[in-house]
């Protein structure tokens, strides 16, 4: 695990964010561009928002500075409108409608700055009848059909902590939408606009594979059944004799044939290509993975294209030989996370910053982007 140092910032040297605070996919994906080198204001209410959790130990907040405004003074949404000037993105993840209550939708942030590209991070998008409504992660996924490809047949779907949606779904897609956004404002002719980040749209477009498999009549409509679900008995993961797990996936016959070699599966196994006779395949796989322990068969399995790895927890994953030689982990303010990602040959990005306490950096975002307004004094405790 390396030590973070502060060096070059990324390829986003230069580009200002601003970032009115919420919680989850909209924080990630500000703190997306934070790693890749943008300056990230985030500005926090008073009172605070996000998941209870300690600000300083928020690590997507980190690589940020934040400042507190209250959106419901009377002149906190014109402060924000300030920094939105300065600014060539805005994030906010409101409900529809919410950021246009509060004087700071996209009309009035474009008309003071023609070129800012206005990111939106909702769960159900601008429209549509559930637009309005309240939700979450499993919800999106779940309409989109994608939280039904997750677990066991018969069993209820599993769901896969809140990464499918809120993360890759929403914080990347975001991401992407407002770098594309920034990229045409940048062009000669070219203007501010708003981008609309549904959730809901992220997680159905991450199954574009699967619905062309599904209408090939390759992939059936129901989990646990599928070559890439866990229904294929050389893609999936089994039990050790010390109750831990490995990882599973020879899909190529060449890495399969190793994988059999090392496990030591019987000349009489189960033909891989008979469906038919899967569930007796993987009851013999799983029978030879319940002879040793995880240790044991990872070094089995050690500098082999047999595609087996062992399941680690989450304090495991930053000790494993090669995320450590690559340096994945990284410990920063003596905080252990995942370094930021990907990497860049000429503009090498960092965990420059530790998460950012709500107010700490207001004065000093005043001098950086010249705006004096939204200074602290000794009196109003940085509620601004």
């Amino acid at each position: 695990m390396a030590r973070a140092e502060s060096v070059p910032q990324g390829p986003l040297t230069g580009v200002r964010v601003v970032e009115l605070a919420g919680i989850g996919p909209g924080p990630f994906a500000a703190m997306l561009l934070a790693d890749l080198g943008a300056d990230v204001v985030r500005v926090d209410r008073p009172g605070g928002a996000g998941l209870g959790i300690d600000p300083a130990l928020d690590l997507t907040n980190r690589n940020k500075r934040s400042v507190v405004l209250d959106l419901k003074s009377a002149d906190g949404p014109a402060r924000v409108l300030d920094l939105a000037e300065r600014a060539d993105i805005l994030i906010e993840g409101y409900r529809p409608g919410v950021a246009e209550r509060l004087g700071v939708g996209p009309d009035a942030c474009l008309a003071r700055n023609p070129r800012l590209v206005y990111g939106r991070m909702t769960g159900w998008g601008q429209d549509g009848p559930l637009a309005p409504r309240a939700g979450h992660d499993v919800a999106y996924i779940a309409v989109t059909g994608t939280l039904s490809m997750f677990g066991r047949p018969g069993e209820p779907p599993t769901v896969p902590a809140n990464l499918v949606g809120d993360y890759a779904g929403g914080s990347l897609y975001l991401v992407v939408g407002v770098l594309a956004a920034l990229q045409h404002a940048r062009t000669p002719g070219g203007a501010g606009q708003v981008v609309d980040a549904a959730i809901v749209d992220g997680a159905a477009h991450l199954a574009t594979m699967i619905h062309g498999m599904l209408a090939d009549g390759s992939w059936q409509d129901r989990r646990g059944a599928n070559l890439l679900d866990g229904g294929c008995p050389f893609y999936g993961t089994y039990e050790t004799a010390d109750g831990q797990y490995m990882a599973v996936g020879p899909l190529e016959q060449r890495f399969y044939e190793e994988f059999s070699a090392l496990l030591g599966l019987a000349d009489d196994a189960p033909d891989r290509t008979d469906l038919t006779r899967w569930s007796d395949l993987r009851a013999a796989v799983a029978g030879r993975f319940l002879t040793r322990t995880r240790t044991e068969w990872t070094e089995v399995f050690d500098g082999s294209d047999a595609c087996v790895a062992p399941v680690l927890s989450l304090r495991e994953a930053p000790h494993h030989p090669h995320l450590t030689a690559r340096a994945t982990f990284v410990e920063h303010g003596g905080l252990t996370q995942p370094a930021p990602a990907p990497r860049f040959s000429a503009t090498p990005v960092s965990v420059r910053r530790g998460p950012a306490v709500p107010g700490a950096d207001t004065d000093e975002v005043a001098d950086d982007w010249d705006v004096p307004g939204i200074r602290t004094s000794s009196t109003d405790d940085n509620r601004l």
